[in-house]
């Protein structure tokens, strides 16, 4: 009978195993589902930390004191978030008042269509029965039902802002926690160190190229008199967080009112533009400045996509990327014993055990590119993740880690 690695009585079959932590996964994701409306933004607010805090820190050093440093930070964070939401509170009750004036362009739209279904050989009932399921009134409805939410949002904000305000002042002693968690987990102080570094990345990336891209799609929409200009920039910016599919539903709305607005020239140069734009920033740019800092595959991202998306809703979706890498840090990365699973998750393809073994080095496969003629002692990103410097001791300090540097200013000071 096979024993466990600490020797301590007989390992469990693997089959034993799998079974186990298939039936935890579903129990967790259950708890998740039911806890959705505590669990997103929770796990926004702590995002909207870990991005922000290289600022704090750059305070910290100008000379700011730490309790005025986080009030700053704290009233920016608030200031953004009303604007967001009042800005789409007031696109929202545009839309509303909008659509309905558009009703009889799309019915005529409808009608034609339906009319060249069946010239095609599709029967007058499908017909009709095609033409009633896209009735104007029923996207009207959906634009009321989508304000009403939106109007929701004001309850979720004083929690949001509770959570970030806690966060916020918590987050000067996370460096001291994660030097009490590596005193005895090492690797999970490590994987927590790039889960913040990868996610970091990632967002302000995504951040500043959605922004640009939502200027320019709205600047142009409104040059070409689409209605609604700034709400579909909005839309373009937000769902620029969510990948590969992101950019469709940021599409099809503003081109769909142009055609209803100005006919199939205006609905052509709207799709034009937005794939010429959306094209060289996020599939050109992005990239290049992201690399390889979450270190996901397409087909992973795609399905945690889909699966964070159902258990959070929207904001699942925006955050599917920081919940996936998260995940993939405390489960396979801060485990040595399933390091192996990111030759199947992770976007490039580790060296062979016999290759790195030939070179008298040890096979590692969460190590990137930048373990290789570096200075100094490096904990490797998982598959492609840049090499953040690890803490050799509590005194270290890691230059691309805002949150130590900071504290061992406040050490020498």
């Amino acid at each position: 009978m096979p024993h466990s690695a600490a020797g301590h009585g007989p390992a469990l079959p693997r089959a034993t195993v799998l079974l186990l932590g298939t039936a935890a996964a579903v129990v967790t994701s259950a708890g998740l589902y039911a806890a959705a409306w505590l669990v997103g933004p929770v796990f926004l607010a702590l995002t909207i930390v870990i991005v922000v805090h290289p600022l704090h820190g750059w305070l910290r050093r100008s000379g700011v004191p730490g309790w005025l440093a986080t009030t700053l930070l704290l009233l920016a964070i608030y200031g953004l978030l009303l604007a967001l939401s009042a800005v789409l509170v007031v696109s929202g009750a545009r839309l509303v008042t909008v659509l309905p004036a558009y009703a009889a362009e799309s019915n005529h739209l409808l009608a034609a269509v339906a009319a060249r279904a069946a010239e095609f050989g599709v029967g007058a009932e499908q017909v009709r029965a095609l033409a009633a399921s896209f009735d104007a009134g029923r996207l009207t409805a959906l634009a009321a039902g989508l304000l009403l939410q939106v109007a929701g949002l004001a309850g979720n904000l004083i929690l949001l802002f509770s959570l970030l305000l806690f966060l916020g002042l918590e987050s000067t002693a996370a460096p001291a926690r994660l030097d009490a968690i590596a005193g005895t987990r090492p690797e999970v102080a490590a994987a927590l160190r790039r889960f913040a570094h990868g996610t970091r990345r990632f967002l302000v990336v995504t951040t500043v190229i959605g922004l640009i891209t939502g200027v320019v799609d709205a600047v142009v929409l409104s040059a070409l008199g689409v209605p609604l200009a700034v709400l579909w920039g909005l839309l373009v910016f937000i769902t620029n967080y969510i990948p590969y599919i992101g950019f469709w539903i940021g599409f099809v709305p503003p081109v769909l009112l142009a055609l209803l607005a100005g006919g199939p020239g205006q609905a052509l140069a709207v799709a034009v533009v937005f794939v010429v734009v959306n094209f060289v920033l996020t599939s050109l740019v992005q990239p290049k400045f992201v690399g390889n800092a979450v270190g996901l595959s397409v087909s992973v991202t795609i399905v945690a996509l889909v699966f964070w998306a159902w258990l959070l809703g929207a904001l699942g979706a925006v955050l599917a990327v920081p919940l996936t890498l998260l995940v993939k840090q405390l489960l396979v990365d801060a485990d040595p014993r399933s390091h192996w699973l990111n030759a199947l998750l992770g976007s490039t393809v580790p060296a062979p055990a016999g290759a790195v073994a030939a070179t008298g080095g040890t096979f590692d496969p969460v190590r990137d590119e930048g373990g290789a003629g570096s200075s100094g002692p490096t904990t490797s990103g998982p598959a492609g993740v840049p090499a953040v410097p690890a803490a050799v001791s509590g005194t270290q300090a890691d230059e691309d880690d805002p949150v130590r540097t900071e504290t061992d200013h406040g050490r020498h000071e």
